[in-house]
């Protein structure tokens, strides 16, 4: 497999099993195989890569086993978005058919002819890495508990609607006591003004509202479920309340974890330095811009990666400048929520 022209390298990767196809400066495809998706598969894939004499090569992802694979054995990645690769398969054919074979063609091909139009990838270190993967794994167990907060919500409006607007938050720890102690209206209806207040004091209550107000709402709302229905719904309340502490539980383990990863990233003052933006705010900022100063040679190069910068489209006597939907959406979502706090912070 000795060669003295160039040669270009693609993967169409998949969960059991990865296309690879290698053609050269001419767009012959030279080699086309499939590896499974092991240790030894990716090494034989590395392998092949290197004998052929690829030292550049697409890929459809920019992180995971594989891309770590090539990287590691100093292949130049370069990424290639679905909706691009989606595209490009018409210059092959209008039919625009999916074949991971093909797509593995497309990528090697259009690499060749395109290829000094798109960078390669730069990696991030390590710590980056795993900041980025607990700043990310916080964010999905957030929405999982604003879902799961909703549940209980619907649920309790339907078993016992005074528990749903008692506290202010329906998954605050004071709220969440309140239900394990009463799920069911009937064993609210126990209590005084006097019990509800001793009871507050010793789950250490914070709020503002008197216990006389409490009780007025739990009074004034609708009666609910009462008997052995209302015992049956229990479980399912007290079953949302142990999903919700455990949710809450993880989520603050997590950010223990990105408060002292922050800390340790040589980058973190740089990020806790911007105004407002606290610890998970700076983490998140940090985690999806990365720290390779390489991959934005200019503001406006990280502005359009974020959607921050509008779309313009002209054609003859017709411009429309709309809202940039092609982005990094993770990016863009941390740019959104620190800018939208600073603007809070200066009212």
């Amino acid at each position: 497999m000795e060669h003295g022209t160039t040669r270009f390298g693609s993967v169409d990767w998949a969960s059991q099993g990865h296309a690879a196809c290698i053609v050269d400066a001419e767009g012959t495809a030279l080699y086309e195989f499939e590896v499974a998706h092991t240790d030894a598969g990716l090494t034989e894939l590395c392998r092949r890569f290197h004998r052929a004499g690829v030292h550049r090569m697409a890929i459809e992802r920019p992180d995971g086993p594989v891309v770590d694979a090539l990287m590691a054995a100093e292949l130049e990645v370069v990424v290639v978005s679905s909706r691009s690769v989606k595209a490009l398969r018409e210059r092959y054919g209008l039919a625009g058919n999916k074949d991971d074979r093909a797509d593995a063609f497309v990528l090697a091909d259009c690499l060749r002819t395109d290829g000094h139009r798109w960078p390669s990838l730069q990696p991030d270190q390590p710590q980056t890495l795993a900041l980025r993967a607990a700043v990310r794994a916080r964010k999905d167990l957030v929405a999982t508990r604003i879902a799961t907060a909703n549940q209980l919500r619907a649920h309790l409006q339907l078993v016992f609607p005074g528990a749903v607007g008692l506290f202010a938050e329906i998954d605050s720890p004071i709220s969440l006591a309140f239900l394990e102690r009463f799920p069911t209206a009937a064993k609210a209806a126990w209590l005084s003004e006097k019990r509800l207040a001793a009871w507050l004091a010793a789950n250490a209550y914070c709020g503002r509202t008197p216990a006389a107000e409490l009780l007025r709402r739990l009074q004034t709302a609708p009666a609910g479920l009462h008997g052995a229905a209302a015992n049956g719904q229990a479980a399912v309340t007290l079953a949302l309340v142990r999903v919700l502490r455990t949710i809450l539980a993880e989520i603050a383990t997590l950010e223990a974890q990105i408060r002292e990863q922050l800390d340790l990233h040589p980058d973190g003052f740089i990020f806790r330095s911007l105004p407002r933006s606290g610890c998970v705010r700076a983490a998140a900022l940090l985690a999806e811009i990365g720290d390779c100063r390489a991959r934005f040679p200019s503001p406006e190069a990280l502005a359009a990666l974020a959607g921050a910068v509008p779309s313009t489209r002209r054609s003859g006597k017709h411009k429309a400048v709309t809202f940039r939907w092609a982005c990094d959406k993770k990016l863009r979502d941390a740019i959104i929520d620190f800018a939208q706090d600073s603007v809070r912070g200066n009212e």
